[in-house]
């Protein structure tokens, strides 16, 4: 056997393990909005109390990430999710037993914010860009983002017959358990992208160097800005659509079956958003995605509420739900290569977290001082067709650089 035949990655094992991992790393977090009535009852919490909580989890996820990427680009993959693993578990477990409101936004907010920034898909799916070829790329991230989507579709069935079961203490508990499997999945992806693949070419660059140019890029900052729409939809429907249904007068259940059912079309959604920006205009079909939730939610608040009506509107919404990451990481990956892919991913995801701090905040924020969650709802709808546009002008094609390097 050749060093080169050795040194090939195993592409089937990396994608298998990679996928386990967005799904662990996903599902939990997916499964927050089920613990905000039974923690806030049993803590005498209110609403924004548990929201600013899961606001600042949303918020160190985005500053983590730009982080979690240069420490994958430069000590490898695999270190970068044993340490998102440990912090993750760690925040879950201290979570359960905190009686005070600081202690739960330290726990909740930051550990665990720290601990999917150090775990996320994000990282699974630049450890597919340096391992499979760029025609492939697209069609990969499609599986990784659908990988979470199972998560999440896996963990809200899971979260709720276990807190109905033997409480959501006991179900943190069982959550963090599950995080010490992260460890043993990402053996396979230990590794970072070869700086020697570029070095005596234009394309070789410092990482300071890296971050400037992409900043200079008006795509990027383009897509920069609309990934924060797409983390304050996520991140507000994720956490307040539970309680929302609750307060039209839907059983809990329903609640769950929603996020559940995000997760489960969201599988098939992520899939076909993998397949589609492989062939398609990528910033094109982010428009049509933005734009279509944008209306999806429209719609949702002038029908009567009912099961029906809040199923259609989970299935929509999930079909539309982490679609926009295979075409926004696609994107990164052909202006920038996969070079520094992980960190430049990672600050388009920070804006996403942004996005999802404000959603999720705002919404506990507004609810408390309204009574209601028609402003947040109405805002959702206004930075959808803000996204829509946005999206449209960006070029899909390498920055000048890679241009003279081809």
């Amino acid at each position: 056997m050749t060093t080169a035949t050795a040194a090939r990655p195993n592409i089937p094992l990396i994608i298998v393990c990679g996928c386990a991992i967005a799904l662990l790393s996903f599902g939990p977090r997916s499964a927050m909005g089920l613990f905000f009535q039974p923690m806030t009852e049993a803590r005498d919490w209110s609403r924004e109390i548990f929201a600013l909580a899961i606001a600042i989890q949303n918020l160190l996820w985005g500053a983590g990430q730009p982080i979690a990427g240069m420490m994958a680009d430069r000590f490898g993959t695999w270190k970068t999710l044993v340490t998102g693993a440990v912090l993750y578990a760690l925040g879950l477990v201290l979570m359960a037993e905190a009686e005070a409101p600081v202690m739960l936004h330290v726990t909740g907010g930051v550990l665990i914010g720290l601990g999917i920034a150090f775990s996320s898909f994000s990282l699974i799916l630049a450890a597919f860009a340096r391992s499979v070829s760029p025609a492939q790329r697209s069609l990969a991230f499609g599986v990784g983002t659908a990988s979470g989507s199972l998560g999440q579709f896996l963990f809200a069935p899971l979260g709720l017959g276990l807190i109905e079961t033997v409480g959501w203490h006991s179900t943190l508990l069982v959550f963090a358990g599950l995080m010490a499997l992260v460890p043993l999945l990402a053996i396979p992806l230990r590794g970072k992208a070869d700086a020697s693949a570029y070095a005596g070419t234009t394309a070789d660059q410092k990482l300071g160097a890296a971050i400037a140019e992409a900043f200079n890029t008006r795509g990027y900052i383009l897509l920069t800005l609309g990934f924060f729409v797409c983390g304050f939809h996520v991140a507000f429907i994720t956490v307040h659509l539970p309680p929302y249904l609750a307060d039209l007068g839907l059983d809990a259940r329903w609640g769950a079956y929603a996020i559940g059912l995000i997760g489960l079309c969201n599988i098939a959604g992520s899939l076909a958003s993998g397949y589609i920006g492989g062939r398609w205009s990528k910033p094109h079909f982010l428009s049509l995605i933005y734009l279509g939730r944008a209306i999806a939610i429209a719609v949702f608040l002038m029908v009567p509420a009912s099961p029906l009506s809040a199923m259609i509107f989970a299935g929509v919404m999930g079909l539309l739900w982490l679609s926009t990451v295979p075409p926004t990481s696609g994107l990164v990956a052909v202006m920038f290569g996969p070079r520094y892919m992980a960190t430049l991913f990672g600050f388009v995801f920070l804006s996403h977290q942004i996005g999802s701090f404000l959603g999720v905040w705002l919404g506990g924020r507004l609810y408390d001082q309204t009574g209601s969650y028609d402003a947040i709802w109405w805002m959702g709808i206004a930075l959808g067709l803000f996204a829509a546009v946005i999206h449209w002008p960006i070029k899909e094609q390498p920055v000048a650089r890679l241009q003279a390097a081809e």
